[in-house]
């Protein structure tokens, strides 16, 4: 198994500088990692950067905390593709997912996934904050709302797990029968934890700790 043709090579920090996005850019080249995962404010510059490599740009919108307008997200979202985003990764409204408001929910994801067009969708369930049954049935609303992937977490929680192999198991489960695939993130750092991820059901990885998977 190729490690790396998993990875997203993630900062998200808010007080990334140039300096340590040019390392990130430069750790991904040259670990050949699947792609780069930026706040969108530095998509443009990571798209500049990056231009004439087959390295993904992935960026996140109304993160971390998903409580932004559905058209704001929608907004976001086609800014950071007109920028040069491959890939977007929105948030879910986990309060509206615990109010059991379902419509918003679906209506939330597919504003944004038409702001998208043909570019990848990744709905961010939060899975920290959500019990097993509102794991499984969010993952259904997103699927149904036109997400192409479903993903575990943000890594912003506070005193959060992260991915675990438990959540992606459950979501993995949900999108039996579909095309929809998983993205586990936030927590892995080790590689024995990316592989229990894999097998667990997903596809992607999105880590900060790329570079000391593919090299432990």
């Amino acid at each position: 198994m190729e490690l790396k043709n998993y990875i997203e090579h993630t900062l998200l920090k808010q007080d990334a500088s140039k300096e340590d996005l040019i390392k990130l850019f430069d750790e991904a080249i040259k670990y050949d990692f699947f792609g780069i995962c930026v706040n969108p404010v530095n998509v443009k510059f990571a798209s500049d950067y990056l231009k004439g490599r087959n390295t993904k740009i992935v960026t996140v919108v109304g993160f971390p905390l998903g409580a932004s307008r559905s058209d704001v997200k929608a907004f976001e979202a086609q800014k950071a593709i007109e920028d040069g985003a491959d890939e977007v990764d929105m948030v879910l409204n986990v309060g509206e997912m615990k109010n059991k408001n379902y419509d918003f929910i679906v209506e939330d994801v597919k504003q944004v996934k038409k702001a998208c067009g043909n570019k990848n969708l990744k709905v961010i369930l939060e899975t920290d904050l959500l019990t097993e049954e509102e794991i499984e049935k969010a993952t259904k609303l997103c699927i149904h709302g036109g997400c192409d992937l479903v993903k575990t977490s943000t890594g912003f929680v506070k005193n959060g797990i992260g991915a675990t192999v438990e959540a992606v198991k459950i979501m993995a489960k949900a999108v039996e029968g579909t095309d929809v695939k998983i993205k586990a993130s936030a927590g892995i750092k080790t590689r024995e934890k990316a592989l229990a991820l894999i097998e667990a059901g997903a596809s992607r990885l999105g880590t900060s700790s790329g570079v000391a998977l593919v090299t432990e």
